[in-house]
């Protein structure tokens, strides 16, 4: 059997309770911008060139637990997008070091959570 083609990540789908939101949030974030949408669904430009965007589903249910995926966002000033996350209605959950390596997790508006650090 001849090995298919390599699967690229088009785009990372977070599924939400309030699509305005978590667009006007993660795009202050990202510095990304809509690119499509249709009833239920919205595509943000790619988050970096060559790679994925993140899209947003509305959906009925709440979160009901940890997520088992995240973003590792990292920055040159780390607590300068903590700031902005908490003043986009975000907050900071829990701030970890190991071995010198620091980061930090937060949660969007909705409670899912990500990563941010130094980049490394």
């Amino acid at each position: 059997m001849a090995r298919p083609e390599v699967a690229r990540v088009a785009s990372i789908m977070l599924d939400c309770n309030d699509l305005e939101s978590m667009v006007e949030f993660w795009g202050a974030i990202l510095d990304v911008k809509v690119k499509n949408r249709f009833p239920n669904y919205v595509w943000m430009t790619r988050i970096s060139r060559g790679g994925p965007a993140l899209a947003f589903q509305q959906v009925k249910e709440e979160r009901a637990s940890k997520n088992r995926l995240h973003l590792d966002l990292s920055t040159a000033d780390p607590e300068s997008l903590i700031a902005h996350v908490e003043e986009l209605g975000g907050e900071r959950l829990e701030d970890h070091e190991i071995a010198g390596f620091r980061w930090t997790v937060c949660a969007d508006p909705e409670g899912n959570e990500f990563c941010v650090t130094e980049p490394h």
